[in-house]
């Protein structure tokens, strides 16, 4: 039998290129979006975050930490922001230095919604789909502080918080990212409409799946109209339980996402991002079908760190057009030459994750290094 190498050579690898809307990937290896809190009080990103993500330019795509788009939607102190032209400027410097070395980077805005502080956005209010606090504490500059009850939204408010998505995504732009992804997972603002525990809501955007599908929906729509669906892209959660959204009926979970998917398909966005223990399972790739595009997949904490093995057998599988890896890429910064080689890697320092310096940050070792 006569085999087509060009046929074999074809079938795509965590290593070839691919294309994300009118984002050019030189690989399938994402940089998940982690909180690393080295922004300081201002939210401007310095010289610490422009090398660590410089560092980090040989990755097919680096999605940033959740930036915050407007003060009020801070969620950790230290976090970043664009909600600010100086805030802009620094995250300009970053855009330049990735491009530099031939990569390409996204910024993620996040909306904190209920799972901030006074203490974390400088006392601002607190606001989110309905009154009801996250059970638990938060960091803030005056220690751990349990959450506090939010204020259910007023519309006006609802309009006000997208047109913050779209003020922070133009900014973004304007600065040089490649696009920008909406956080609508992990708890926050956008999930927090989407999950029937945490919205209890009425109106237009309460109740149904339909309903609380809808803010989400008109985000990412207002988005995609500023600064073209073509360098959009979403990240959802379904089922992932983090700030109390508890999303843990299946059959609301897909008429919830499912209408999610069904309206946002027409738009052309250049990507879903999904956060799921089973990015292979039924719920992904149905989820994947009516979105009907570019889908990158993220394990997350749930399966430990991300191996190489892993990584390979979902591009492999079909299960994702691209894979999101992050504890393996804080410590590897030279992750996609460490893999495609299948050098050892360096093990990562949890307990320097979170803090201002550059040790567990910016100071792991390369090949050459090692």
């Amino acid at each position: 039998m006569t085999v087509n190498i060009s046929e074999v050579s074809s079938a795509p690898s965590l290593f070839s290129p691919v294309t994300l809307g009118k984002i050019e990937l030189a690989n399938r290896i994402v940089m998940a979006p982690m909180t690393r809190v080295r922004a300081g009080s201002s939210g401007i990103p310095g010289d610490l975050m422009v090398e660590y993500y410089r560092q980090r330019a040989s990755v097919g795509l680096i999605i940033t930490e959740g930036t915050y788009p407007d003060h009020a939607s801070q969620g950790y102190v230290g976090e970043p922001g664009i909600a600010t032209d100086e805030q802009a400027a620094g995250w300009q410097r970053v855009f330049e230095a990735v491009h530099a070395e031939g990569g390409r980077i996204v910024l993620q805005i996040m909306h904190a919604g209920r799972g901030t502080h006074p203490d974390i956005n400088g006392g601002r209010r607190i606001l989110a789909p309905s009154a009801i606090a996250i059970d638990g504490k938060t960091f803030t500059e005056k220690g751990e502080q349990p959450y506090p009850v939010p204020e259910a939204m007023t519309t006006a408010e609802i309009r006000a918080a997208l047109e913050d998505f779209v003020t922070a995504a133009r900014r973004a732009i304007e600065a040089g990212a490649d696009g920008v992804e909406i956080h609508g997972a992990n708890g926050y603002l956008l999930q927090e409409f989407l999950s029937p525990a945490a919205n209890q809501r009425t109106d237009g955007y309460g109740g149904s799946p339909q309903n609380r599908a809808r803010f989400v929906v008109e985000v990412v729509t207002a988005v995609a109209q500023a600064v073209g669906a073509e360098r959009v892209g979403l990240r959802i959660s379904p089922e992932v339980d983090l700030g109390d959204v508890f999303e843990t009926d299946r059959d609301d979970v897909l008429a919830t996402y499912g209408t999610l998917m069904d309206q946002l398909r027409p738009l052309g966005l250049a990507y879903l991002s999904v956060l799921h223990t089973e990015p292979g399972g039924d719920l992904v790739q149905e989820l994947r079908r009516r979105f009907d595009g570019k889908l990158i997949v993220n394990n997350g904490p749930f399966g430990g760190q991300t191996t190489r093995e892993q990584a390979l057998q979902q591009i492999e599988a079909d299960h994702a057009d691209a894979v999101v890896v992050g504890r393996a890429l804080i410590s590897n910064p030279d992750l996609v030459e460490r893999w495609q080689d299948g050098h050892p890697e360096n093990e990562p320092r949890p307990e320097l994750f979170y803090g201002p310096g550059a040790e567990g940050y910016t100071d792991y070792p390369f090949l050459e290094a090692a």
